[in-house]
């Protein structure tokens, strides 16, 4: 792989001619790198979008980037069991989940393909208004060059949430990756030229977020940033974006709950739990890492969560039937050890709390649940972002919302039990932006994405992600004969 930057339709060298090194987090072995590009690539990534953005792109019809969004999909479609396993050396996710994000991207793209076709329907809609004298229309403009910082946990499948949108808008793209997981970005950059992106339309800049990161975010000809990471960064963005009025949409960390009433069926329950927080080792931005259990059900329910826990096969992601794979990378893992650490001093570690036996390399952690978590303990209030659950027991439904949104946080939240009426009550009083009944983490393209709180601001997906990069605008036409006199009036009758 050339460790180069793709800028204006071709292969770049970093201005520096700096690299980062790509870890596999299961062996720890450097296996690739990736040019890390400057503040001055950053800067020539964002002309050359603008250049193209002031050509023929935002005149494009929906229709014809629709055309090219399909050929993106098929380019990666024909690629999917590459691209996966790529994922798998360069995150570490098992190879499972890999498929399964692929073939979301795929679809990702071919979704858009379909709004962008449906936006050429909306332009020019007429609006209702109350003086037949004028008449008023809408029309969508794409916002302009946008600006779009990915996270390492869903490398490919989180840059299709914010590449497709944009791209069917008829914004032009400048993509900076994580450090951590860049790889198959570089390979959407070069399906992106494959299937007929113009030069400049999209570009792709790899590097550390301190600098290329921060450049992109704080660039003056960038009109529209999209962000997803932590809340220090998410707020460093929002910062630069104040600075130049961008438009701004940032999806941030969770602290998410999962309330589960007495009369929930318990092996359902066990279920969803363990997929709610060991799904992707645990680093999901909604993963329901707080579980809030009623008195009568909880013994019960955290003795069968630690005989399944484990059972968990840990190993490297590219080996058949494993279930969980090391974390991304030794700083997460660092970080995550520390919370653990943290909790054997804050509650009763039920299961996991280490490395698993076996394993001398690679950033592997064991499924680990503390039980009698309180509510000031680090584990309950900051996001872990790893496979760590923390349970508290409650009495009263009342007592189970205060726990559950006694937090910074709002992205995410769930409910289980088989009375419908209180699942429906409850989801209204959850201070979330996704709210699931009955289950945890199925996620769908069509519906809104985002959180409340510091989880973000906006929402991606569906029709919302669309209009995250479009200008509505306004157009008011006076079409009576009649002149309309303003200036003929009585002064004082004005």
């Amino acid at each position: 792989m050339q460790p180069k930057l793709f800028i204006d339709g071709s292969w770049q060298d970093a201005t520096n001619g700096g690299t980062i090194d790509v870890v596999n987090p299961a062996t720890e072995r450097t296996f690739a790198q990736f040019a890390a590009g400057t503040e001055i690539d950053v800067d020539r990534a964002v002309a050359a979008a603008k250049r193209a953005g002031q050509s023929t792109w935002s005149q494009t019809t929906g229709r014809e980037r629709a055309a090219i969004l399909r050929a993106i999909a098929s380019g990666i479609e024909h690629e999917q069991d590459e691209l996966a396993r790529l994922e798998v050396r360069d995150n570490g996710k098992p190879l499972a989940e890999a498929h399964g994000d692929i073939a979301d991207t795929i679809y990702c793209f071919n979704l858009y393909a379909d709004y962008a076709e449906d936006l050429d329907r909306k332009q020019g809609e007429s609006i209702t208004i109350p003086d037949d004298r004028f008449k008023t229309t809408v029309k969508y403009v794409p916002a302009g060059v946008a600006g779009l910082i990915v996270p390492w946990n869903y490398p490919l499948l989180m840059a299709a949430w914010k590449v497709a949108p944009a791209l069917a808008a008829g914004c032009t793209v400048v993509l900076k990756p994580s450090e951590f997981t860049s790889l198959t970005a570089l390979e959407l950059a070069r399906i992106c030229r494959d299937a007929g992106v113009p030069p400049g339309v999209f570009n792709l800049v790899t590097g550390y977020g301190r600098e290329a990161g921060a450049r992109l975010a704080a660039h003056p000809d960038v009109r529209k940033l999209a962000f997803t990471g932590s809340v220090p960064t998410g707020i460093a963005v929002a910062t630069a974006a104040a600075k130049d009025v961008k438009s701004l949409s940032l999806e941030l960390g969770g602290k998410s709950p999962i309330v589960v009433f007495n009369d929930a069926d318990l092996e359902q329950v066990v279920e969803w739990v363990m997929f709610g927080i060991f799904w992707n080792q645990g680093q999901v931005c909604s993963a329901t890492s707080r579980l809030i259990v009623q008195s009568g059900i909880a013994g019960r329910l955290i003795e069968r969560l630690a005989e399944e826990a484990k059972k968990i096969t840990i190993g490297d992601g590219m080996t058949d039937g494993v279930l969980l794979g090391p974390l991304v990378s030794k700083t997460q893992y660092d970080k995550v050890m520390g919370y653990i650490e943290a909790g054997k001093r804050e509650a009763s570690l039920v299961c996991g709390g280490g490395r698993p036996a076996g394993f001398n390399a690679g950033y592997f952690v064991e499924p680990t649940i503390f039980t009698g978590v309180p509510a000031d303990a680090r584990i309950w209030a900051e996001e872990i972002f790893g496979p760590v659950l923390s349970v508290a027991a409650f009495k009263t439904e009342d007592e189970a919302l205060a726990l559950a949104n006694d937090t910074e946080f709002g992205l995410a939240a769930a409910v289980m039990t088989q009375d419908l009426e209180r699942a429906a009550r409850v989801a209204d009083r959850f201070e979330a932006g996704v709210v699931w009944i009955n289950c945890s983490q199925p996620n769908f393209l069509e519906p809104p994405w985002g959180g409340m709180k510091h989880s973000g601001v906006g929402r991606e997906l569906g029709t919302w992600g669309l209009m995250n990069f479009l200008e509505p605008k306004q157009i008011t036409a006076y079409q009576s004969a009649e002149p309309w006199g303003w200036y003929l009036k009585d002064p004082k009758s004005r």
